[in-house]
């Protein structure tokens, strides 16, 4: 064989070799490949269908096309099971060529993929999953969150209700998983920082039908009780509460998910009156929230929440990090180093920014459920500007204790 054939042959199989992995002419002209992990089945269902809704929303309004390049979307379901979750990230990534995640949505979910997201160098953008180890004390340098940590609106709310609802004693209720112990902890720190006490834990599991079991446990003796539930449990909940003639005696504050605007339709009187805090409210009055609000409102007739702001605000800092990477998803360094670094004016929330460590710096709001206009909705109370995963702790001491978890900060105000 002479040389010149060698060459030639070499060439051909490397040719070849390229076409068929998937990688020949990657490039600007080339559709971008986006993988969405959500859930479309049990308890958290209903957030996983708002999600993809927001994502939807999205494409349909820049005819999915992002910074000039088409999209394709494979859209994976993980039932909310870490093991389908890590299954569905591998399928995304290694047979259907994924450029970018968006998802998964629940924090225990997005633990069970960390490792694999940092073994595959996928960029991976969090449209929910408040998991705080991501971009704390375990930061992965291939995720990044469209949203907040789990505490993250919790640490002001705490600080709320000891000073300005002036309640002294809480009992909680909530969700025995990763996202409800952070929910907790984050209120429960800043709220007994400032006088209060949480007099009483009632952990319930995900996908509990009957929590009358809980609500004939609660202390009569307590100022109001705080409930952290995701999906469709703050649903559940809020009606056993009324039909155990509970509504009016104990005031109820939530977490943002508990009574989030995805689901205050499916709510009636019993939801009037909660005090939640969130990044997100429906009646954020900009030119962006008002366009997303009514298109929520016109495609899906659904009112936007939690999940699907969250997918939206993912897609847009995608669209933004393109752009600021000249359309170049194919060079995963370059491109996360523009995601890490990006800023998104168009955001129905405001001006979202991230911290160091890849999560979102937000405005946060205390919010009431109110009926406006025939309707429910969270009415703004109160807004907490610029609020960082950190709170006004210093970044160095809050990372040097444990995560917020069902142990800590450690209950020592519990009443038997």
């Amino acid at each position: 064989m002479t040389i010149q054939s060698t060459f030639l042959y070499r060439f051909i199989s490397l040719f070849l070799f390229l076409f068929a992995t998937n990688i020949a002419f990657a490039g600007p002209n080339d559709p971008i490949r986006v993988g969405f992990l959500t859930i479309k089945s049990g308890a958290l269902a209903a957030g996983g269908i708002q999600m993809e809704d927001g994502l939807k929303l999205y494409l349909k309004e820049r005819n999915n096309m992002i910074a000039g390049r088409k999209v394709e979307l494979f859209t994976a379901d993980t039932g909310g099971q870490p093991a389908i979750t890590k299954a569905k990230i591998q399928e995304l990534v290694e047979k259907d060529k994924v450029n970018v995640v968006i998802g998964p949505l629940a924090a225990f979910e997005a633990l069970a993929v960390d490792d694999y997201i940092r073994k595959a160098e996928i960029p991976t953008i969090s449209p929910s999953a408040g998991a705080e180890d991501l971009t704390q004390r375990k930061p992965n340098p291939w995720f990044v969150r469209a949203v907040g940590s789990s505490a993250q609106p919790n640490h002001p709310f705490g600080e709320y209700v000891a000073k300005e609802l002036k309640y002294k004693r809480i009992a909680i209720l909530a969700d025995d998983f990763a996202f409800g112990h952070e929910n907790v902890a984050g209120f429960q720190r800043t709220f007994e920082e400032n006088g209060g006490k949480v007099v009483q834990k009632l952990w319930s599991p995900l996908n509990t039908a009957d929590y009358g079991a809980y609500i004939s446990q609660i202390k009569s003796n307590v100022d109001a009780i705080y409930i952290a539930y995701a999906g469709s449990n703050g649903v559940k909940f809020l009606r056993q509460y009324k039909e155990y003639g509970m509504q009016g005696k104990i005031p109820v504050l939530g977490n943002m998910t508990a009574v989030d605007e995805g689901i205050l339709g499916s709510m009636g009187e019993e939801a009037i009156g909660v005090i939640s805090p969130g990044w997100y409210a429906q009646t954020i009055n900009n030119p962006n929230n008002n366009k997303f609000n009514q298109g929520m409102l016109t495609n899906y007739k659904q009112a936007p929440g939690y999940y699907s702001v969250g997918a939206y605000g993912a897609m847009l800092m995608l669209e933004q990090s393109l752009k600021d990477n000249k359309s170049n998803i194919e060079d995963k360094k370059s491109f996360m180093n523009a995601l890490r670094s990006v800023q998104v004016a168009n955001d129905p929330r405001g001006k979202i920014t991230l911290d160091a460590l890849g999560n979102p710096i937000m405005d946060i709001y205390i919010r009431k459920v109110e009926r406006v206009n025939g309707k429910l909705t969270n009415t703004i109370l109160k807004t907490y500007p610029g609020v960082t995963q950190f709170w006004k702790y210093k970044s160095s001491e809050f990372l040097a204790n444990p995560v917020y978890s069902r142990d800590y900060p450690p209950s020592n105000n519990i009443e038997k």
